[in-house]
């Protein structure tokens, strides 16, 4: 059915997924997804490739920091039971001398004690401060290389996404998935190809085919007039983070398919191999 199928290349549902809609258009996105099964589904797939994005590319505190902290903490709590221990010593004092001088000693004394206690615990706060402060920093310090990678690729995966919401607003490309030749296989992907600037991209997050061993690889094919014209080949790697695949440009399309072929690939497609095919 072509309405479920445009209203998909649209681009509208990963809007509604990203909540850029007004409630007017929420609501029609909804309607649409109740009635036909296609585009809940697709809506289902943004929002589980959006989960699985975020969970790849958190970032956690490391693992010892809280030992780190705990250990500084109990050595702040010093004692004084190493220090030297000095005898008294006693000054004898004048009874002649005048009382209002020892008064005023003993007010001295009392004011230093007074300004002592909260110099001490000020001190003793500053200390747990920066013990806390520079397992904070050596943290930040071990923790930098990681972050710079985490937000380099999350820019690159950015773009990726604003560059596929661009092609799906735009009818000059087209959308082809690519089902299973094989009756009991899941095996699944999705091909953009552009039809007047002949670019063909694959979406990596709709990707469903079993991983490459190091001796194979897989090979796209443009169908053109029944002849398979080749557009290159490509790895399977369940950790990769690409998200579009830019393949070799065709000018003309029926169809898209691929195969598994040797390393390298092969200048026609191997009969038994041909896994995956859709029509444009």
């Amino acid at each position: 059915m072509e309405e479920p199928r445009n209203y998909i290349e649209s681009g509208i549902l990963e809007q509604y997924v990203l909540d850029q809609l007004s409630d007017q258009e929420k609501v029609k996105v909804e309607e649409m997804a109740e009635k036909f099964p296609e585009i809940k589904q697709e809506i289902a797939d943004i929002e589980f490739f959006l989960e699985k994005y975020a969970t790849h590319h958190a970032v956690s505190p490391s693992n010892n920091l809280e030992d780190k902290i705990l250990v500084k903490l109990r050595e702040a709590n010093i004692t004084t039971s190493h220090l030297p221990k000095k005898e008294a010593h006693i000054v004898k004092l004048n009874p002649n001398e005048d009382q209002s001088k020892i008064r005023n000693l003993r007010i001295m004394l009392a004011a230093s004690i007074a300004l002592l206690i909260p110099a001490c615990i000020a001190l003793y706060s500053a200390h747990n401060e920066l013990g806390l402060a520079k397992d904070q920093i050596a943290s930040l310090s071990l923790d930098k290389e990681k972050f710079t990678s985490t937000v380099s690729q999350i820019t690159k995966d950015n773009s990726y996404l604003n560059q596929l919401l661009e092609m799906k607003q735009d009818p000059n490309w087209k959308t082809v998935n690519l089902a299973s030749t094989k009756s009991d296989a899941q095996s699944k992907m999705t091909v953009y190809w552009h039809t007047t600037g002949k670019q063909v991209m694959m979406d990596n997050s709709k990707m469903s085919l079993p991983a490459n061993d190091s001796t194979h690889q897989y090979q796209l094919w443009a169908l053109v007039n029944g002849k398979p014209v080749d557009l290159g080949v490509f790895d399977v790697k369940p950790d990769t983070t690409q998200i579009l695949i830019a393949m070799k440009d065709i000018s003309s399309a029926n169809a898209f398919a691929v195969s598994l072929e040797k390393r390298g690939g092969n200048v026609t497609p191997t009969g038994d191999q041909i896994l995956l095919m859709g029509g444009v």
